[in-house]
């Protein structure tokens, strides 16, 4: 079995909020708006973050994001208004540390996930 791309799907309760708020994770404007209540970013070639407007499911996404520099993610993300929570180790080399969306979904940047 052969799959070509991985789309992570992040339900929220209003589209236009989480629009605005995963502008600002992303640093730019979704990629796409397919269809009412759906924006699509395409962070890496075979890899999207959707955001879908689906109140019953809103908050209990678990997304994890690789950054190459943690510490300056961080100081990006709170100079646009996002707070992350502390910094923990996972490993050898691999720290994290954990942002939430306006509806709880949980967004967790890693550094260094493979060493």
């Amino acid at each position: 079995m052969s799959f070509t791309h991985v789309l992570a799907v992040a339900p929220v309760t209003d589209i236009g909020t989480a629009v605005a708020w995963y502008e600002r994770l992303l640093g730019r404007p979704a990629d796409t708006r397919p269809m009412p209540g759906l924006a699509d970013w395409h962070i890496s070639p075979s890899g999207w973050i959707q955001v879908f407007e689906s109140p019953e499911h809103a908050g209990s996404t678990l997304l994890n994001l690789v950054v190459d520099d943690l510490d300056a993610t961080l100081s990006k993300l709170a100079a646009v208004g996002i707070a992350a929570g502390a910094i923990q180790p996972g490993g050898v080399n691999v720290r994290f540390a954990a942002v939430h969306d306006p509806d709880g979904n949980r967004v967790t940047l890693l550094e260094n996930p493979v060493s």
